[in-house]
C-alpha cells in the first residue's frame, strides 16, 4: 500500500490505493461494498450531499462499485480508496462522459469521506489522486459539482485548482430543503 501519515500525525498511516491496487489485495477486494456501504450510509444519513435522500441500500452500493470498476477496465474511469490501518475512510471516481462529443472529458462524480476522519486530509488526498489519475488518461476537463452549502469541499476543489463556472439556484431537492448546485472544472488542457 502507498502508506502515509495524515496531517503530519503518525497515529495511523493513510494509504490511497487504485482499483488494481485494491483488487491485488483480496481481503480489501472482498470487503469493499460494504465498507463502502458503511461510509455511504452514514454520510447520507446525516444529510450529506452524495446524490441520495435516503441512505442507499447495500446492493446500491454494490451495483455502484460495479459500475465504477467496468468503467475504469474499459479505461473510461478511475477509482480510488482510502484505508487507515486497513479500514476504509474514504473513496471518489470519476467517469468519462458518455456522449461521444464529450469523451475527452470525464466528471468527478462522488467524493465521500468517513465523518470520523474529517479534517484530516482524506478528502485532499483522494481529491489530488483523482486529479493525478484524469491526467495520467489524457482528460482533458475534469468536472465536478457540490451542493452550495458544502463550504468544505468547495474550498478544498479551489485550493486543488478547480474553478467555479456556474450554478444552478435551489437546484438540490433534499426532502423540504433546496440548495445550489454549483458546478466547477479543471482544465487539464493548460497544463500541456
Amino acid at each position: 500500500m502507498n502508506a502515509q501519515p495524515i496531517n503530519g500525525e503518525t497515529a495511523g498511516e493513510l494509504a490511497v490505493l487504485d482499483a488494481s491496487e485494491l483488487t491485488r489485495d483480496p481481503e480489501l477486494g472482498a470487503g469493499l461494498a460494504a465498507s463502502a456501504h458503511r461510509v455511504l450510509a452514514d454520510l447520507v444519513g446525516r444529510g450529506a450531499a452524495l446524490g441520495w435522500v435516503e441512505p442507499p441500500s447495500p446492493d446500491e452500493v454494490a451495483e455502484l462499485l460495479d459500475h465504477v470498476l467496468h468503467a475504469v477496465r474499459e479505461e473510461d474511469g478511475a477509482l480510488r480508496v482510502a484505508y487507515l490501518d486497513r479500514r476504509l475512510v474514504g473513496l471518489g471516481y470519476w467517469l468519462r462522459y458518455a456522449r461521444p462529443t464529450h469523451r475527452p472529458h470525464a466528471d468527478l462524480e462522488k467524493l465521500a469521506v468517513d465523518r470520523g476522519v474529517h479534517g484530516r486530509g482524506v478528502g485532499r488526498a483522494l481529491t489530488a489522486a483523482l486529479v493525478e489519475d484524469a491526467r495520467a488518461a489524457g482528460i482533458e476537463v475534469l468536472t465536478l459539482d457540490a451542493r452550495g452549502d458544502n463550504a468544505n469541499a468547495l474550498r478544498l476543489y479551489r485550493s486543488l485548482g478547480f474553478a467555479e463556472y456556474g450554478r444552478l439556484p435551489d437546484f438540490v431537492a433534499f426532502r423540504q430543503r433546496r440548495y445550489d448546485k454549483v458546478l466547477c472544472m479543471l482544465d487539464l488542457r493548460q497544463e500541456r
